[in-house]
């Protein structure tokens, strides 16, 4: 059987990779979904060639951490604190999905993340009102062509969320054995878990032991603030000998700083929401905390009910708030701010893929490396003329410069179009799941409720 052969021709490649580094005017070669030599003049026959003539070359960034099922509801929360998000998303507007809603989320949203460049994204799927719903998850990440990990959460009832004695919903079995029996493909599998506090002590040690049993990552939300809520959860975590190479954490925006000591000591992964952290007020991103205790925080997207889908406003916002925070007190003291264009890049691409698991198959372009690859144009009026292809990624570009986007060798966009899916029928699914979530919910506006009504 012949092998399927990719050659990107003639970009500039930006391998974040410091033994590839960058190189003008570079070409790619992957075979059968793996890059097998980046260079210079590559003599290649027998390929599909693409001609990256006015583009960087670069990984797919990692999102690792998105509540894809949201989709269908986005914007419903543009300015939102964290105790209303919560008790709208988990204590009313979660409990209206059907599977059919969940699919259309993790599909659409999974589509929109390729579109922008997100080849690998963790999908943190507290939407499990059934076996049915996380079935349909998991379709909707097949459907899309995305490499994602999927973290297999409870269901949305208030009754899973505090001091909860319920565990870690036994399905999650079935989901190994059925989906997930070879770590190999596309999708791999984690648990969503819940911090010490939203579970009793006893459940938490349970999930725990649980994940560990199955071998996959755990990935948990940690140390947000809300109203009248003191604890610390990492503390806990510690005392019940919880913590470990294997666990990511999530925002980590109120912990102590002995909390932080401990997630480094232990190894621990580390994922930012920059912008819907300092919109909820979930608290400051602790960039600079992780990064002077030897952690490389990942990025995340979060919740599409209220922020953008794109990895382009993480880095921007990751970046210039950590370096504002450098400012000094009076003119006479230099601001010296450490965080760089560089720094926020790798968190969104190689840090990513470390938290994920994932680092041995994606995050840089690397000979042996899978072929999850992004072309942005830089002939364009927001990007032209490019001197740092860093600095151009970071600042300038946007999804409209995402022209091609590959995933293992696949193509899954090109020439600045989704390949192989019905975006009218995916349009008209997700509103069909917008009016029935928010109309239960008592949510939808009156516009698109006498819209529904005449459609």
């Amino acid at each position: 059987m012949s092998s399927q052969r990719l050659f990107i021709r003639n970009g500039f490649v930006v391998s974040m990779d410091p033994d590839v580094g960058e190189i003008p005017n570079g070409d790619v070669l992957v075979e059968d979904g793996v890059i097998v030599e980046i260079g210079r003049g590559l003599e290649v026959g027998d390929a599909e060639e693409v001609d990256a003539t006015g583009m960087i070359v670069m990984p797919g960034f990692v999102d690792t951490h998105r509540h894809t099922w949201q989709t269908p509801v986005r914007g419903v929360l543009p300015s939102c604190t964290l105790d209303h998000y919560f008790a709208v998303m988990l204590g009313s507007v979660g409990g209206h999905y059907r599977p059919e809603d969940v699919h259309i989320g993790d599909y659409a949203g999974s589509l929109e993340a390729l579109n922008a460049g997100i080849t690998t994204l963790l999908d943190w799927s507290h939407i499990n009102n059934t076996p049915d719903h996380a079935d349909a998850a998991i379709q909707g990440l097949k459907d899309a062509g995305i490499r994602a990990v999927y973290a297999h959460g409870m269901p949305t009832g208030g009754e899973w969320w505090m001091l909860s004695d319920l565990e870690h919903p036994e399905d999650i079995r079935r989901i190994r054995e059925t989906y997930f029996s070879s770590d190999d493909g596309l999708l791999t599998l984690a648990m969503a878990a819940r911090q010490p506090g939203n579970s009793s002590f006893d459940v938490a040690k349970h999930d725990w032991a649980l994940a560990r049993e199955l071998d996959i990552l755990i990935s948990v939300h940690v140390g947000m603030r809300l109203h009248n809520l003191h604890y610390e959860p990492v503390k806990d975590m510690r005392d019940l000998g919880l913590m470990g190479e294997d666990v990511c954490y999530i925002h980590m925006t109120d912990l102590t700083d002995q909390e932080m000591d401990f997630i480094a000591e232990t190894g621990g992964r580390a994922s930012i929401a920059p912008y819907v952290e300092m919109l909820m007020g979930h608290g400051p991103p602790p960039t600079g905390k992780l990064l002077s205790r030897g952690v490389r925080p990942s990025l995340s997207v979060d919740v599409v009910s209220s922020v953008p889908g794109e990895m382009f406003t993480q880095m921007r916002t990751a970046l210039v708030y950590d370096r504002i925070l450098e400012f000094t007190d009076t003119p006479d003291e230099a601001y010296n701010p450490k965080l760089t264009h560089r720094d926020v890049l790798e968190f969104a691409t190689i840090d990513g893929a470390r938290t994920c698991g994932l680092d041995e198959k994606v995050g840089s372009l690397t000979v042996g490396k899978q072929g999850d690859i992004v072309l942005l144009k830089t002939d364009a009026i927001n990007t032209a003329p490019v001197l740092d292809p860093i600095g151009t990624i970071v600042v300038f570009a946007d999804t409209s410069n995402v022209d091609s986007v590959f995933v293992a060798g696949r193509a899954v966009k090109r020439n600045g179009e989704l390949v192989g899916h019905d975006l009218r029928q995916v349009f008209r699914k997700l509103d069909e799941s917008r009016n029935h979530i928010l109309g239960e919910g008592g949510l939808l506006p009156d516009w698109a409720a006498e819209s529904a009504a005449t459609a």
